[in-house]
């Protein structure tokens, strides 16, 4: 077996949405497929068993993070990534690239992937500037480490060593994710050093492939600017990746991410499954996978739990409006002993009510974020299913309108 296999299934007729199976070493993803993240091996407030109940069929480890704590070679020396945390179902790691953007440009202009990774042209006020954590040059990216102040330097081929050393199923090319508020000068030059990053990244990864069993992604970057997406799109496919992402600056407005897509999907090969970086939010979700997206990646759904927001769906009030959300900690929810969500099936909404999840919110138990992380986390799990059944029947146009209006 090749180190990755994908196959069509089906593809829409009125859009460029498919069905696939991806099948890597640990098993096999439908898709579309929205991936959780286990940032540092564990989906935050969850763990492996919780995954199992949801019907997870893989998740995604942070590089960066797991390069620090506990080590990637302690990891190795533990049986790899999946041994390590009691996954035998696929994994992916991205290449610590995103972190080089978050503690790099991403501090100082205060974007994040989460409430402000769209600027919509506001300017960074000086009060949000803050010191940076990651410096880049063309020989890699210089960290230093969060928690302790360490000194780390990352490049294409630590990058896919330490990825190598983790054993995920599919590990990413060393890149550079440029922020929306970077020049179109800065963008290129960026884009032009994830192109010999990837040309690296391949020839490391080549060295191992047959042993580790990894399959390789390049992402094609190029921010907001049409003929740096057309550049980096050529680029990207030309070479032997098994898959592509897309990542990077989506723009300065939603807007601007569909018009990327746009520019970018129809070149890329239909026999390759195409990767989302970082985006989560449910019309972002029927927007991309109509335009062809295969798998997406986001912490959006136990993050906003954390912060106290819960999803739901259109008939519990649930719109693009609201952004299918409801606040927990609001005091209208002290005497509801309606579950979150009364057409959700997760074990929360089975066995707990609003008013429930309000008080151990409100009182900051520790219960709180499990409940909340596993509902979430199977809101968008059970979407993405509903999804992949719509494409089935041809009924995805009725289904994303039932949503987003």
């Amino acid at each position: 077996m090749q180190n990755l296999s994908f196959t069509v299934k089906k593809e829409a007729k009125k859009s460029r949405a498919r069905l696939g199976i991806i099948e890597v070493a640990h098993g096999k993803i439908e898709t579309p497929y929205f991936v959780p993240v286990a940032t540092a091996a564990t989906v935050r407030g969850l763990d492996q068993m919780d995954m199992e109940e949801l019907r997870a069929q893989v998740l995604l480890a942070n590089t960066y993070h797991l390069h620090l704590r506990p080590g990637d070679k302690n990891v190795k020396k533990l049986g790899g990534l999946h041994r390590f945390m009691n996954w035998n179902k696929p994994l992916f790691t991205d290449s610590g690239g995103f972190q080089a953007f978050s503690l790099g440009y991403g501090m100082e202009h205060n974007i994040n992937k989460l409430g402000n990774i769209f600027p919509e042209n506001k300017k960074t006020k000086t009060e949000d500037i803050k010191e940076k954590f990651a410096t880049i040059n063309d020989k890699g990216v210089t960290f230093k480490a969060h928690h302790s102040g360490e000194i780390i330097h990352l490049n294409p081929k630590k990058s896919i060593e330490i990825q190598q050393n983790l054993g995920a199923d599919i590990i990413l090319a060393f890149d550079e994710c440029t922020s929306p508020l970077s020049s179109k000068e800065y963008t290129k030059t960026a884009m032009e050093r994830t192109h010999r990053w990837a040309i690296e990244s391949l020839k490391f990864h080549k060295k191992k492939a047959k042993k580790t069993k990894q399959a390789l992604y390049g992402i094609i970057q190029g921010g907001e600017y049409r003929d740096l997406r057309d550049e980096s799109t050529r680029f990207i496919t030309s070479l032997d990746f098994d898959g592509i992402a897309i990542g990077g600056s989506l723009g300065k407005s939603k807007n601007d991410m569909h018009n990327i897509l746009d520019w970018v999907i129809p070149s890329l090969p239909k026999n390759k499954p195409r990767h989302l970086l970082g985006i989560g939010d449910i019309d972002d979700i029927f927007i991309a996978v109509e335009k062809g997206i295969d798998t997406f990646d986001c912490v959006y759904p136990t993050r906003i739990a954390r912060r106290g927001t819960l999803l739901v769906t259109p008939e519990e009030g649930g719109s693009l409006k609201n952004k299918f959300r409801l606040n927990i900690g609001n005091a209208k929810f002290k005497l509801d002993k309606k579950p979150v969500d009364r057409t959700c099936t997760c074990s929360t909404c089975r066995n707990y009510s609003r008013a429930y999840l309000n008080h151990l919110y409100k009182t900051k138990e520790l219960a709180y974020f499990k409940l909340a992380a596993l509902h979430n986390v199977h809101f968008m799990l059970n979407l993405m299913e509903r999804i992949r059944e719509a494409i089935r029947n041809d009924s995805l146009h009725k289904l994303k309108k039932k949503w987003l209006g």
